[in-house]
């Protein structure tokens, strides 16, 4: 019985030094560097606009179908609302899945008033988690004209915008360019105050 009791006491002590270095030393070290290293990040990236938190760079942010001042993110399973997150699961051969993305692309056509040709993939795909603010500079330079007209702002202007909402890869290694909507709405947001 003694035996019994000397292993109970040895995986008791094996617990409780577990809980306190991988429970609660471990969370509070990787914590702190998070704060030291990367604090933006580690904090949400959230952007300010006019001094108040205005959203995450993480997240998409819907625009109204009708508003044709900012630009169009990718489209998305679940409407972009960050409560849910998640796909179509519809697959690449599934009929329904050809006639949402031709839809759409017609109604982007119409939209920008482009040739169908024209309208970029990302443009009437979605991302995995219906939730990525970013889209190709493709799809953002289709809508340059279309902003630039309803917000009265040059396009040069509404260009310069475009590239300081892009994320360039290091080296072109670790992915492609990419736009991210939520930035580059704040941006032009704070231009129309």
């Amino acid at each position: 019985m003694s035996a019994y009791f000397r292993q109970f006491g040895t995986a008791y002590r094996f617990l409780a030094v577990a809980t306190i270095l991988l429970g609660v030393l471990y969370p509070l070290f990787m914590f702190g560097v998070g704060q030291a290293v990367a604090s933006r990040q580690a904090n949400g990236s959230i952007e300010q606009l006019n001094g108040q938190p205005a959203a995450s760079m993480l997240i998409v942010q819907a625009v109204p179908e009708k508003d044709s001042r900012f630009f169009f993110p990718r489209p998305s399973a679940v409407k972009w609302d960050p409560t849910t997150s998640g796909a179509s699961n519809l697959g690449p051969s599934d009929p329904a899945l050809a006639k949402a993305e031709s839809d759409a692309r017609t109604a982007i056509a119409a939209r920008e008033g482009v040739a169908e040709s024209a309208v970029p993939l990302d443009a009437v795909t979605a991302s995995a988690s219906g939730l990525d603010p970013d889209i190709s500079p493709a799809y953002a330079e289709l809508q340059v004209p279309r902003v630039a007209k309803a917000t009265g702002l040059s396009t040069a202007q509404v260009e310069q915008l475009v590239a300081d909402a892009t994320n360039n890869p290091v080296l072109s290694l670790l992915g492609q360019p990419a736009v991210n909507t939520t930035k580059l709405n704040l941006a032009v947001a704070a231009l129309l105050r």
